[in-house]
């Protein structure tokens, strides 16, 4: 498929899609503690990035509507793709293979590869964020690392150390050990997701 009708399909499922769960759009299942951090660092000025294990060709037709960040800031996952010629149109079109995971270790290469310079400050929530979160850190000057802990099963999902998804533990151990801000769901914030 070539990347604008891929485009065009993600934008046309993300206008009608449902969380199963809670039935309500998923552009309203983002977290409203996010999204206020988001407009405070962009007040401050502050360039904010979406990385994440996902695929950048889903994530980006939609970021900018739902979280303000433009497809050119979002770092993720990659297909390969080949330049092709049809009926003389030309389009980049998907091969249908993985080019990149940017998950674990390929978070922090992705973060290079992208953006081009190493973060002052990173957000997390599972193992696959722990080499981003120790790669921010450890550079010079002031850093900042935070964890979110999902702890709330009755607002949005429990999970950490004995997850089968989204696993929290090696991340949790080290922010303990490097001194991490670690922001408890439950406990901390007074509303998950956006009214």
């Amino acid at each position: 498929m070539d990347t604008d009708s891929f485009d065009q399909v993600v934008r046309d499922w993300i206008q009608t899609a449902r969380h199963p769960t809670t039935d309500k759009p998923f552009t309203r299942m983002v977290y409203q503690p996010m999204l206020e951090l988001l407009d405070y660092l962009q007040d401050n000025d502050f360039k904010s990035f979406i990385v994440s294990g996902g695929g950048v060709d889903f994530m980006r037709p939609w970021t900018e509507s739902v979280h303000g960040i433009p497809p050119e800031r979002v770092v993720g996952s990659r297909t390969a793709k080949q330049l092709a010629v049809q009926d003389g149109v030309v389009r980049v079109v998907h091969e249908g293979t993985m080019e990149f995971n940017d998950d674990k270790e390929g978070k922090p290469i992705g973060i290079s590869q992208h953006i081009g310079r190493r973060p002052i400050a990173a957000f997390g929530n599972s193992d696959g964020d722990l080499q981003m979160l120790q790669w921010t850190t450890a550079g010079d000057g002031a850093r900042f690392a935070l964890i979110v802990h999902h702890t709330d099963a009755e607002r949005e999902w429990a999970y950490d150390r004995d997850s089968s998804i989204g696993r929290l533990d090696q991340a949790l151990d080290a922010a303990t050990e490097h001194g991490w801000t670690v922001v408890n769901m439950k406990q901390d914030w007074k509303q998950v997701f956006p009214d």
